[in-house]
């Protein structure tokens, strides 16, 4: 239970529903508990009817009226006036059970009324809490570091934004208004049946301890294996999820029935561990309804026996109320089950979503952010950084200076840590040693949502959103027009191809872009970049997909819309059509070489062998 304390800020924030809720409880299992006194008080009209009518009956008048007064005297005050108004008019028998009845059909009417708005205040509540969770939940996502989502898979954390919040809203809609109409339905029917009969009250309800005992242990069991099931839960969902994601893979590869395979495993392990807990809940109802009997069946032999032998004081009214009383807990008492079902599966749930909810993001906005417009100027210093999750010493002594407006290749093989220069810049990550400054500005004094927003950003692995053209390339700005859109798009080389689509720009992108040629989702990337029109933009290669003609027209283009912003252009190849203010050569997270394209080919260095590397492959390529 102690992880649903979370949930307390949400019940405080509905706090005027929730307690609404619990009087309309209140007040439904009230009006529904006042049936069985008058049903009692009916039974005992019929058993006088009889006696009266009855010559060899020894009971005398003064005991009769005794024995009404007492009866009367532990009804509830709205049944005792409503008794002493039907005897201050003295009708008849009929006319008499005839008011008892609409009597109780109103008693039911009332009660159903009030239940009807108990479900409109509780379980509107939860739903209520539930969109609040699951903002909750996603905001946090979106603020948790780059190397989170390395560590974690995207089915668990869509389980957990999905099936969890789902499981902790039965605890704060169906469980806490089940557990409340339980209560006070208990405590209603307990109430008035030890005011009535206090040793027949003991006699029936000696059963329910046993209940608790087999509802506490159950529980336990219950608590481990809804963990279990739903770790297991966003096992089958990240094993899906990916089999969706890699459809092609699967099928160039014909691993179908390889993956169905796993996916069958991992089916069939969720379903032996969910089946074991449905055979363990199913243990409470039986249980329930075994107890609820054994206390109807001690009510009816107890009771009939002191009405049969004149003990206590108890009539057939009695008898009766108290069978009506044990048939409305039957519900109550059995629910105890079912709720303290859903509370453990919620206290499972919660439990995994405080694991995310309680992980503090590596990167975060300073106490006091600093909001500046970029001019460009970089500066990396003394730079040392190795990847948490791989231990791979990405930059070792890093050092590097960009003047505004410059124009930066960064070139060296793969993983020689070129991608991360990127990432740092961005401050997906923060180096572990040294400073990296903007305009003079430590990045970590920056607002840092400021950074990203003017800083333009083309990853090496293209991400579209399942959307249109048009929505994918303005994606980082609100108020683009279509204008600005075709701009960007013709800056990309993108634009041609755009306008054959069969909506045009209006065309919607299937998910990550499966539905464009490796070359468009690039250039589309590029437009998405170059439409933020930032002073700062980096390329992490992102043109390893396009022919020589499409790159040499994207390079030309962007040499012009480059201009007087700072661009980072990151690739593993050389482009010497682009003229370049500085190159900077890498290799094992260091710089080996810089100089301009020129410079270093004089060198006859590192850069040379890739360069003539580079050239020879474009000649086998081409005598291919």
């Amino acid at each position: 239970m102690r992880y649903l304390k979370s949930l307390n800020k949400y019940l405080w924030k509905y706090r005027w529903r929730f307690l609404l809720g619990i009087v309309f409880i209140v007040l439904s299992n009230y009006f529904r508990i006042l049936a069985p006194q008058v049903t009692g008080y009916v039974v005992n009209l019929a058993e006088k009817q009889n006696i009266t009518s009855d010559s060899t009956n020894n009971i005398s008048p003064a005991r009769r009226a005794q024995t009404e007064k007492r009866d009367s005297a532990n009804y509830d005050i709205l049944v005792r006036k409503f008794i002493s108004k039907i005897n201050e008019t003295k009708p008849s028998f009929n006319k008499k059970i005839f008011i008892c009845g609409i009597t109780l059909l109103i008693l039911a009417l009332i009660s159903g009324f009030f239940t009807f708005l108990m479900r409109q205040t509780i379980i509107v509540m939860s739903r209520h809490i539930e969109y609040d969770q699951k903002n909750a939940v996603y905001t946090h996502y979106q603020k948790l570091h780059a190397n989170f989502y390395k560590t974690h898979s995207t089915g668990d954390l869509m389980n957990r934004i999905a099936e969890d919040v789902s499981r902790v809203r039965m605890y704060t809609g169906p469980a806490m208004m089940y557990l409340i109409n339980l209560l006070a339905g208990i405590g209603f029917s307990l109430f008035f049946m030890l005011r009535k009969d206090a040793l027949l009250s003991l006699y029936v309800l000696t059963p329910l301890p046993i209940l608790a005992i087999t509802i506490y242990y159950v529980n336990t069991i219950i608590h481990k294996k809804s963990e279990r099931i739903q770790a297991l839960l966003s096992s089958l969902t990240t094993n899906a999820q990916e089999s969706y994601s890699g459809i092609r893979v699967i099928k160039s590869y014909v691993q179908e029935k390889a993956m169905l395979r796993v996916f069958d495993t991992n089916s069939e392990d969720y379903r032996k561990n969910a089946t074991n807990l449905a055979k363990v809940e199913s243990v409470y109802f039986p249980s329930m309804g075994l107890m609820i009997g054994l206390s109807t069946l001690l009510t009816i032999m107890i009771g009939g026996l002191y009405v049969i032998y004149g003990k206590h004081n108890t009539d057939l009214g009695t008898v009766t109320e108290f069978v009506i009383y044990i048939t409305m807990l039957t519900f109550p008492v059995s629910a105890i089950g079912w709720v303290a079902s859903m509370i453990q599966r919620a206290a499972a749930s919660q439990k995994r979503l405080n694991e995310f909810l309680d992980t503090v993001p590596e990167i975060r906005n300073p106490p006091s952010p600093i909001i500046k417009k970029f001019e460009g100027n970089i500066s990396f210093k003394n730079v040392e950084f190795i990847y948490p999750n791989t231990g791979i010493h990405a930059l070792k002594n890093f050092n590097l200076h960009i003047e505004k407006g410059q124009k930066i290749a960064i070139i060296g093989r793969t993983g020689s840590g070129k991608t991360t220069v990127a990432q740092l810049l961005l401050r997906m990550y923060d180096p572990d040693k040294g400073n990296i400054d903007i305009d003079g500005t430590d990045l970590k004094q920056l607002d840092l949502q400021d950074l990203r927003k003017q800083i333009s950003y083309v990853p090496q692995d293209v991400f579209l959103f399942s959307d249109t053209v048009t929505n994918n390339i303005r994606f980082g700005v609100e108020n683009a027009d279509d204008k600005m859109v075709q701009k960007a798009a013709q800056y990309a080389s993108v634009e041609k191809e755009i306008q054959g689509f069969s909506e045009k720009y209006e065309t919607m992108i299937g998910e990550r872009g499966v539905t464009l040629s490796g070359g468009q989702k690039q250039r589309i990337s590029i437009a998405r970049a170059l439409i933020k029109d930032p002073e700062i933009v980096i390329f992490d290669d992102c043109l390893s997909a396009v022919d020589t003609k499409t790159e040499k027209e994207i390079i030309e283009n962007l040499y012009n819309y480059l201009q007087h912003k700072t661009a980072i252009i990151i690739t593993h190849r050389i482009f010497s059509m682009f003229n370049f203010d500085n190159i900077i050569v890498m290799d094992d997270g260091k710089i080996v070489e810089t100089g301009t394209h020129l410079q270093l080919l004089a060198r006859n260095g590192y850069y040379t062998y890739l360069y003539e590397q580079q050239q020879q492959e474009k000649e086998e390529d081409v005598q291919s």
